[in-house]
């Protein structure tokens, strides 16, 4: 399970591989399985609505069990289907690079983190590192990911 003491880790090193690529000032979400929120860091000024993207990001990635890399790619070839999704989440899902799955070593589903703050690519390279810093699999949702189980 992601605790208290993991999501930290997450956030925190998510924040540093930041900091270490001279990116813009980054928001962390971390959620549990269950899609509730761990942690949340958000350096100084970062944007007002990078907390309510980046939760998106982890929650739509969680709620859809697919990284925002692999939602990214369905939300182009599929976007009716993307429009309903957002409109029935109450627009809590952004279907874009920085959702990343936490995976457990056997592949079973952790949590999320969610970065927002610079591009998407960035976003998600934080979020790898972070998820990877704590000891977990990372899971973009790409089909050449190897976290990504096969569908």
């Amino acid at each position: 399970m992601v605790t208290l003491a993991k999501a930290c880790i997450i956030a925190d090193k998510a924040l540093e591989k930041g900091r270490m690529l001279g990116l813009y000032p980054l928001s962390v979400a971390v959620l549990d399985a269950s899609g509730c929120l761990v942690v949340f860091k958000r350096e100084d000024h970062s944007a007002l609505l990078r907390e309510q993207i980046a939760q998106a990001k982890a929650w739509g990635a969680l709620g859809l069990g697919i990284g925002g890399r692999g939602l990214a790619q369905r939300a182009a070839s599929a976007p009716d289907f993307f429009n309903a999704i957002s409109a029935l989440s109450g627009g809590r899902i952004i279907p874009v690079p920085g959702g990343v799955l936490i995976r457990a070593g056997d592949q079973s589903l952790l949590g999320a983190v969610g970065v927002s703050g610079d591009l998407p690519d960035h976003d998600e390279a934080c979020a790898i590192h972070g998820i990877e810093s704590a000891g977990f699999l990372s899971d973009t949702g790409a089909p050449s990911d190897p976290a990504t189980p096969a569908r």
